[in-house]
């Protein structure tokens, strides 16, 4: 458990009732790390959410490396040799580790610590059955979600249209 008032200084979290962030608070752990840590990769399942307290988080992709020379069998097979494309960076205050309070509660993309790091972990597993009971708090942590893809997909898009232009 960490305290309602570290959760409650964050925008993330704004406009949610004292209960909700007193649930909230029961629910999660606070948790340093070193860089180069990896809190989880692309396609495993996640039983965290996470707030970046201190510190950087890279969001990343591993990608076929470009600078190997991949066999056809591997591709056939997928057994590819990867490199990991950073493609954001999250920054204290943002959270990560959002489609864990998705069902199924899969990685869309991998996340590591890219500096010493302070992060808040909320179990994603408690929070769906509190989720289940009520209604208001899903709603809207749901929403806030949302808009935090958006704002990555807008990113993103932004990003990979730069790149086309060079």
């Amino acid at each position: 458990m960490v305290s309602p008032e570290l959760i409650r200084r964050y925008p993330f979290f704004a406009g949610l009732s004292h209960d909700h962030v007193d649930t909230l608070a029961q629910l999660a752990e606070e948790v340093t790390v070193e860089p180069d840590h990896v809190f989880f990769r692309e396609d495993e399942s996640l039983d965290r959410f996470y707030l970046l307290v201190e510190g950087a988080v890279a969001v990343f992709l591993a990608v076929p490396d470009p600078a190997r020379r991949q066999p056809v069998s591997g591709q056939l097979t997928g057994r590819l040799e990867t490199a990991d494309v950073i493609v954001s960076t999250v920054g204290p205050g943002e959270v990560f580790g959002w489609s864990g309070l998705v069902p199924p509660p899969v990685a869309s993309a991998g996340a590591k610590a890219v500096a010493r790091s302070r992060v808040l972990a909320f179990d994603t597993g408690r929070l769906s059955d509190i989720f289940d009971a009520d209604c208001q708090l899903a709603y809207r942590i749901t929403q806030k979600a949302a808009s935090v893809l958006r704002e990555r997909l807008r990113d993103m898009r932004i990003e990979s249209l730069s790149q086309q232009q060079e």
